[in-house]
Formats: C-alpha cells, structure tokens, sequence
C-alpha cells in the first residue's frame, strides 16, 4: 500500500527537511516515528525539500508499506512519536503511481516580514523583522515581472545543483496585513534559496533604495553577485503543494 501523509513543522531548531547522518531533520524525525508505527523501517519521499530554519504548512510525502493500520494509526501513533515540533494532520492511501514530488503541478511558499520599529517576541521564530518601513505596493509591482517562465539565475543560491535555473512562477502577490508585509509565491519548482533571495531583492524596494524596475534588471541581468542578500530563514513557510485533483487528496493540496 502507498500512503500520504500532510505533515506540518515549526523548522526553527531542525537542519532542514532532508536527513541527515550528523544533525536532526524533520525527515529523520519522521521516519523514525513511522518505523516505530510500522515496527519496520519506513523511508518517506516528500513533495519539495525545506532548509535549515524554514517552515512547512502542509508538507506532503508518501511511503510504501505492507503493515496494516487504519488511517487514524498512522495519524496518531505517528503524532505520538514526534518531538512537539512537528505533526501528522492526515492520511490517506493513494494510487501506486502517485508520488509526492513529481505529481506535484506547483509548490507554494508564503514569505511573513514584521515591518515595525520593535523587534519581535511572540513571533520571532515564524517573521522577520524589517524596521525601516516598507512600501509593500512598490514591492508588488517589482515582483510582477518575475511571473512566468525565466531564468532565476540571479535568484539562485551559488550552491544550487539543479540542471539548470529555468522556472515557470504562476502567481506572486505581495500585500500588507497591520504590521506585516506578506509575499506569497506559487511556482512548478523552485532553485535552493529561490524565495528567500526574491525577497532579499524585493526589501531595498520595499525601502525606496532601489526603484522598481531594479527587479527586473536583475532578472536580466542573471547574475546572482548583483541582486539583494538572501533573507533570514525564520520568515518562510513551505504552504505545501498543489496536486490534480483526481489523485484525492485533501482540498488544501488539491487544486
């Protein structure tokens, strides 16, 4: 039987999703609760992987297995086995030939600024704290022009080891709520630090350092030496992916 999973984690004291033979990740963490359920070693494939820091909303992976346990087992007895940081929301069977990463249409990352003049306390692990006001309208319009199919090579980590930086972005919207400047961001895939650096290069917009066409030239440009830093971890979470309906899963990653 193949089964999904959604999970959900706080990344703020993981290394990342990805496991790891030196260091604690929300993968180790999850396979060893799933083998503890399953009383048998479970390896699990997840939609898209997240960095150290980085957060996940709706996570979604699959994982073989011939033990039976009803769907709530899997749920709980996972949950159970879990540091508090992280947690099953569901499961399901799926068809065999589903499969979290290369099922998935596009991938969803929402990306949270506290934009006021006192750092934050309550919120600290999930925002990052900009004090220098922001024009969040400005930053929006920069960011249209990054909608569609390009070469992010300037939004690239140097350590990015895909093939190539080709990516089809579907939507980007950014828009103030109070205090907090929000940019979400839909895409078919995205390059190692792909958001985290679009934002980095939408902040001295945002700040009236750079205007807006800035972003633009820098998409041009292709040169990752010239676009904004990369910003801090703490601000990202991973919404989850989108998949076509028919595989029936549940609304939130269904689209």
């Amino acid at each position: 039987m193949r089964i999904a999973l959604g999970i959900e984690y706080d990344g703020t004291d993981f290394l990342g999703w990805q496991r790891l033979s030196h260091g604690n990740t929300v993968q180790g963490n999850l396979e060893r609760a799933l083998s503890f359920v399953a009383a048998e070693p479970v390896e699990v494939t997840c939609a898209g992987r997240t960095d150290a820091g980085v957060h996940g909303r709706c996570q979604v992976v699959h994982f073989d297995t011939e033990v039976q346990r009803d769907m709530r087992g899997w749920v709980l007895g996972t949950c159970s086995n879990l540091p508090i940081s992280v947690a099953v929301l569901w499961a399901q069977p799926v068809a065999e030939d589903f499969h979290a990463r290369f099922s998935a249409r596009s991938r969803r990352y929402r990306y949270t600024i506290l934009n006021r003049h006192v750092r934050p306390a309550l919120d600290a692990r999930y925002v990052t704290w900009e004090r220098h006001p922001l024009d969040a309208r400005c930053m929006h319009e920069a960011a249209q022009v990054l909608i569609g199919e390009h070469d992010f090579s300037a939004f690239r980590a140097v350590s990015c080891q895909a093939a190539h930086a080709r990516r089809e972005v579907k939507a980007l919207k950014v828009w103030r709520d109070d205090d907090h400047v929000i940019i979400e961001i839909e895409a078919n895939a995205f390059l190692h630090h792909m958001v985290r650096n679009i934002v980095g290069s939408l902040l001295p917009v945002g700040r009236g350092e750079q205007p807006v066409d800035w972003v633009k030239a820098l998409l041009e440009g292709r040169n990752r030496e010239v676009a904004g830093p990369t910003a801090a971890a703490s601000g990202l979470t991973f919404i989850g992916p989108r998949y076509e309906r028919h595989w029936q899963l549940p609304a939130e990653v269904s689209e």
